[in-house]
């Protein structure tokens, strides 16, 4: 399918990770990861923050089948989306931080801005 990375990963582990990664995104506002990976994550994280800019029932329900821990939907829905009420998309910024030593992977750090 285009437009998705697989990451050589299963797709049952690739969903699992991705879940989490966002999760511990939202829940600390950076993570370190390598390039390709970050830049899945973020095309989600900016997903779960359009839809916590309307708040509602439903929007909420959407965002805890995806987001791994309620406390962290609470934080998305009361402190993040308001934060980015007047913006449209571009919430998350990838900064380059150079290759991993062990097998030289591009690594970078994905911050919300």
């Amino acid at each position: 399918m285009p437009g998705t990375r697989k990451l050589g990963r299963s797709t049952d582990h690739r969903r699992a990770m991705m879940r989490a990664m966002v999760t511990y995104l939202l829940e600390n506002g950076r993570i370190e990861t390598t390039v390709t990976r970050a830049k899945e994550v973020r095309a989600m994280t900016e997903k779960m923050i359009t839809l916590a800019k309307v708040d509602s029932l439903a929007h909420k329900r959407q965002a805890l089948a995806y987001i791994t821990k309620e406390a962290v939907v609470k934080k998305l829905f009361d402190e993040i989306a308001p934060k980015y009420a007047d913006v449209n998309g571009g919430y998350c910024r990838i900064t380059k931080t150079g290759p991993r030593r062990g097998d030289a992977a591009e690594m970078c750090i994905i911050e919300l801005k």
